[in-house]
């Protein structure tokens, strides 16, 4: 395993990171004991949880991905040696959001932000955790696939300053170790920096944001916080729903797989994406590389990135994805993919 480190912390990270966001959906308590077994055999260190997993979200499911994890720390007795992160659900600005968590309202204020923090670590059966990220931001922004930008100009919200001020009294209190956000916009994370500069507050240390080989969207601006502000890529969706694995070219819809079971990720199997896709796999193909590790090693490679946050529904799934930090991609290789690119950028923001 590979190390890196965690903002301007003392903090070392390792590169891949476990993502959870389907135990309790397609993984049972079991599987996913399984899973943490085999990554933290790996090297493994950092865990990705969320108050709102898993995902599909859903009343009758919501926090199991936090449950699962904290009855294998119960278990196993190797909190010492992990990093938990979760994440706050923000508010349900968008009709996808989901309405049944704290009531649908979850603004970063400090009642959203207490009820959220205490009712993870409830589930995680823990004190404390070391990276607590707010999901998406509290006023709206384009993500999750929408492409333009709707400015809200009388949308109520709730400042980013006063938003970091309650987080940063979490520190003080011993209840989270760092900060982090997610689904983050350039604007978003400058004024984070500002606010805890201007008024001595925690910095935050890591954006969660989607980043693969058919979404670069990240290195248009945010990727040069992440280097010169030390606010690295925590990288999720890098196999974009596992559709970089090539499985769901030519209309094939595995059993089990989550383009197969969920419609709501569409932006995964459009025609641009899969032209582009097919693109990728044939390169991989020609170059005798598995086509998820190909994608994978290309995300482990960029210098802002700071952990590939992979997940996995099956064991094999889980061993090849781990297995792609040994995969160093050839010149060859970098140059074909940065040539597709060009010709299908960004096909699935």
């Amino acid at each position: 395993m590979q190390y890196r480190p965690l903002g301007r912390s003392n903090i070392q990270v390792s590169l891949i990171t476990l993502g959870t966001m389907t135990w309790g959906e397609q993984n049972t308590e079991a599987e996913a004991h399984s899973q943490l077994d085999l990554a933290v055999e790996h090297g493994v260190n950092l865990i990705d949880v969320a108050e709102m997993y898993p995902v599909p979200p859903k009343a009758e499911t919501q926090g199991l991905s936090e449950r699962y994890l904290g009855s294998w720390l119960k278990k196993s007795g190797k909190r010492d040696q992990l990093l938990i992160a979760t994440k706050a659900t923000g508010p349900a600005r968008k009709p996808h959001n989901p309405r049944h968590i704290r009531g649908g309202i979850n603004n970063f204020d400090r009642k959203g932000l207490t009820d959220a923090l205490h009712g993870s670590l409830e589930r995680l059966q823990l004190d404390h955790v070391d990276l607590y990220q707010l999901h998406w931001p509290d006023r709206s922004v384009n993500i999750f696939g929408q492409l333009d930008y709707q400015h809200a100009a009388d949308e109520e919200t709730v400042a980013i300053d006063e938003t970091l001020s309650i987080l940063s009294e979490f520190v003080k209190a011993g209840k989270i170790r760092h900060i982090g956000l997610s689904n983050e916009t350039a604007w978003g994370v400058a004024q984070f920096l500002r606010a805890a500069e201007k008024f001595d507050l925690e910095r935050v240390v890591s954006i969660q944001n989607p980043y693969s080989l058919v979404n670069r969207l990240f290195e248009i601006n945010l990727s040069e916080f992440a280097l010169r502000e030390q606010v690295g890529l925590l990288a999720y969706s890098p196999l974009a729903f596992g559709a970089l694995s090539g499985k769901y070219l030519d209309g094939a819809r595995p059993a089990g797989g989550r383009l197969t079971l969920y419609e709501r990720f569409a932006r995964y199997n459009g025609t641009q994406t899969s032209t582009a896709i097919a693109a990728y796999v044939a390169l991989a193909r020609q170059h005798q590389l598995d086509p998820a590790q190909m994608a994978l090693a290309y995300v482990n490679s960029r210098s802002f990135v700071t952990a590939n946050i992979i997940g996995a529904t099956t064991m094999a799934q889980l061993r090849s994805n781990l297995d792609s930090i040994n995969l160093q991609l050839s010149a060859e290789v970098i140059a074909g993919i940065e040539a597709i690119h060009k010709m299908h950028p960004n096909p699935a923001p």
